[in-house]
């Protein structure tokens, strides 16, 4: 995921300005079930601290024990964690750990890329054998160009992990009371790019909105000229009948991946009349991707529970999922979304 990318980036930075190398460990290959997929991420310092996972923790440990070596050697390994006979997963997971120590330009590029909202590639040469390999290791491409972990020679003739990251998903909130704040806090612990719309006359900054990214303060007109894209979604809760629809009709040439309606459905149904009696013409498809009430029904009765309510229904729709227990599903449990190429 893009948001654990640009996390362990950060990290990085820190760890860079106090004089600490790193090493990055990457899932390349599992063989049975594991508890994440191939592409997940984490950092290790020389202070044996950790940042990100890769599992529920089961395996964390054995990958500190193991980057050592390549503190010491600056070789690249493959670390082969079998867990078969172990508690938890019962898969067998190929691990890449490798010097990380990529150049300004190399991290210029990549804040770019996120600031354009771009998609980047990352390209892990491995082999299924334990120990040090020469040729190891990956790389960044984004930009038209390559941009590689560290300064140790890629092979790559050796087999290839391809992963493809899409750009942080966006939430667009347009509101700014207490249930705003709440959604916001929990979209960006989930990860998302949150963008606040307040009034022009509201006087609430960016620290009024843990998690935010932005706050702006628009006119309904203006709502249309925000980059809106098929992995944004909007949520219209500013609590004013009159206020929603004019930011609706401001919507009217954008199309979300979603669109959330705050209220009961009567309210959605006077919405959208009152939303085709006012606009001439509009992107027809913008109805379909409209939910309202927004959210999943789970019971949710405090503006934290009905955040996740509407987080969960967003992600189903995004993943294009029907929202079950797990313990009726049985087919793989994660998204059937492919991001790893």
């Amino acid at each position: 995921m893009m948001h654990e990318l640009l996390k362990l980036k950060e990290s990085y930075i820190l760890a860079l300005s106090t004089g600490l190398k790193s090493v990055m460990a990457t899932v390349v290959a599992i063989e049975g079930s594991s508890y994440r997929r191939p592409g997940v991420r984490m950092l290790i310092f020389e202070n044996d601290k950790m940042v990100g996972a890769v599992s529920g923790g089961c395996v964390e440990k054995e990958i500190l024990k193991q980057s050592q070596s390549v503190f010491l050697d600056n070789k690249a390994k493959i670390m082969i964690y079998d867990g078969r006979y172990r508690l938890g997963c019962e898969g067998v997971l190929y691990i890449l750990l490798e010097p990380f120590s990529p150049d300004a330009a190399a991290l210029d590029a990549l804040e770019t890329v996120v600031k354009k909202r771009e998609t980047l590639e990352i390209e892990s040469f491995y082999i299924k054998t334990e120990g040090i390999q020469t040729g190891l290791g990956s790389e960044f491409h984004f930009e038209g160009e390559n941009f590689a972990f560290s300064n140790i020679q890629l092979d790559r003739a050796l087999p290839a992990f391809k992963q493809i990251l899409q750009p942080r998903f966006h939430l667009i909130i347009i509101g700014s009371e207490h249930d705003a704040v709440q959604l916001c806090q929990f979209a960006s612990l989930t990860g998302w790019e949150v963008t606040i719309v307040a009034s022009v006359k509201d006087p609430k900054t960016i620290a009024n909105f843990p998690g935010a990214n932005q706050v702006l303060h628009l006119q309904p007109e203006e709502i249309g000229l925000l980059s809106i894209d098929n992995e944004t979604a909007v949520i219209l809760m500013t609590h004013s009948y009159s206020a929603d629809l004019k930011f609706l009709i401001g919507l009217k040439n954008t199309l979300p991946a979603y669109l959330g309606l705050l209220g009961p459905v009567k309210r959605r149904n006077q919405i959208l009349n009152d939303f085709f009696e006012f606009t001439d013409y509009c992107n027809e498809d913008l109805v379909d991707v409209a939910y309202g009430p927004s959210g999943i029904s789970i019971g949710a009765e405090t503006p934290q529970e009905i955040a996740i309510s509407i987080i969960a229904e967003i992600l189903s729709v995004v993943r294009k999922e029907e929202p079950i227990s797990l313990k009726y599903k049985t087919s793989t449990i994660h998204s059937q979304i492919t991001i790893d190429k």
